[in-house]
């Protein structure tokens, strides 16, 4: 923790209307803190700690007696506990004044990803007198913002993926044409091979599915796993990759393909029911951000289910509209959900996210489009990897 961090934390905690923000840790268990806090390497934690960065004034540390030193790289005061109730008492001396305070806790666990600090320890800090609310925006604020080199990066990688779609249905089409025997996992590994030749890297191998497959959306074929694939199939690519780099930022993005001359209309039909929950989604966060309109990820997720429903097809989308992205393919932003979680994190300039709905019709074939969305630092709404997908791509044409 530097002095330049708590003042970014104190101008965010000013924005939100908070008293503070209480920092726990034990043995690793809240990430968030680890990262913010960035103790030296060699130090041992294994005791518990608290760090409250306050609105207004001079941050104060609790410590036990044996690792009293350990939070000495951080500024702020320091007060030691020994005993339980020594703790008890520490926390009502660094709270002092407080009366809402900032912890990575979610009410009902509605956004699980910040909910790192266990219920015993709410109930205790709540005991010192103070209201404790979730850190959800704040940890958006130094966890899921891109720098200008981080924004660079990410519109290279996703130049590159888009360009590999490209490839990749070109490299199917060749195959098929030429009467060579092609399957989901050759056209995983070519795109694998596209990555190591740009200078991309992933956690997870891309993915190729093909008919029911993709109504499957975490489908992956594996070496022993895998579909051939035969004039007329219906084909999905789903690919995220970043450049093989410190500090860089993934992009990831899905298309559909029909390997014939023309697409069946039960295809484009479907494929243009998920466009327009796509678009409908994409025009929202556009129109809000024109208007200076501050709105959350579940609303976004709302726009593109309602659109979807309205055709009839609502309990076929079984997933969430989008998911934050940073240095991880998920990130610790906002997601464009009110499905698998309330998300009610704002959407907040510098930070990028997926829009991708889908319908999945169970042994028949499943469609989703995604596209990357980035908010600049001046809130323009980009989305990376341009062109967006307007119709399935009949391969053999």
């Amino acid at each position: 923790m530097t002095a330049e961090i708590v003042r970014n934390i104190q101008e965010a905690l000013k924005q939100e209307k908070l008293d503070g923000w209480l920092l726990y840790n034990f043995r690793g268990s809240n990430v968030f803190a680890t990262r913010l806090m960035a103790l030296p390497p060699h130090i041992m934690c294994t005791r518990r700690y608290f760090y409250f960065v306050p609105a207004k004034g001079e941050p104060r540390k609790l410590v036990h007696r044996i690792e009293e030193w350990n939070l000495d790289s951080a500024p702020g005061t320091k007060t030691v506990y020994l005993s339980w109730p020594s703790l008890d008492d520490g926390l009502w001396k660094i709270l002092k004044g407080a009366r809402k305070i900032a912890m990575e806790y979610s009410p009902r666990a509605a956004i699980p990803y910040v909910s790192t600090v266990d219920g015993g320890t709410v109930e205790l800090v709540k005991q010192a007198g103070v209201k404790v609310v979730s850190s959800a925006n704040l940890v958006q604020y130094f966890e899921a913002r891109w720098d200008d080199e981080q924004t660079a990066d990410n519109a290279e990688a996703g130049k590159h993926l888009r360009q590999i779609v490209d490839e990749t249905f070109k490299f199917i089409r060749q195959r098929v044409s030429s009467s060579q025997s092609t399957h989901e996992y050759d056209v995983q590994q070519f795109m694998l091979s596209e990555f190591k030749r740009r200078g991309l890297t992933t956690q997870e191998p891309p993915n190729c599915s093909v008919n029911a497959n993709s109504a499957n959306p975490h489908y992956e074929p594996t070496k022993d796993i895998h579909a051939p694939f035969n004039k007329g199939d219906f084909i999905l690519l789903d690919l995220w990759a970043k450049k093989d780099k410190p500090r860089s930022v993934y992009a990831d993005i899905t298309w559909t393909g029909f390997l014939g001359e023309t697409v069946p209309a039960e295809y484009e039909n479907i494929f243009q029911v998920v466009k327009g929950g796509r678009d409908a989604a994409l025009n929202f966060v556009r129109n809000a951000f024109a208007k200076k309109k501050e709105i959350m990820g579940c609303q976004v997720d709302d726009e593109a289910r309602n659109f979807i429903k309205k055709k009839g097809y609502g309990k076929y989308f079984v997933h969430r509209t989008g998911h934050s992205i940073g240095e991880e393919i998920h990130g610790n932003g906002a997601n464009m959900d009110n499905l698998e979680t309330k998300d009610e994190r704002k959407i907040i300039p510098q930070t990028s996210f997926s829009i991708e709905p889908g319908i999945y019709l169970p042994g028949k074939f499943g469609v989703r489009s995604e596209i990357d969305v980035f908010i600049t630092r001046g809130s323009e709404v980009v989305v990376t990897g341009e062109p967006m997908q307007e119709r399935v791509v009949a391969i053999l044409q």
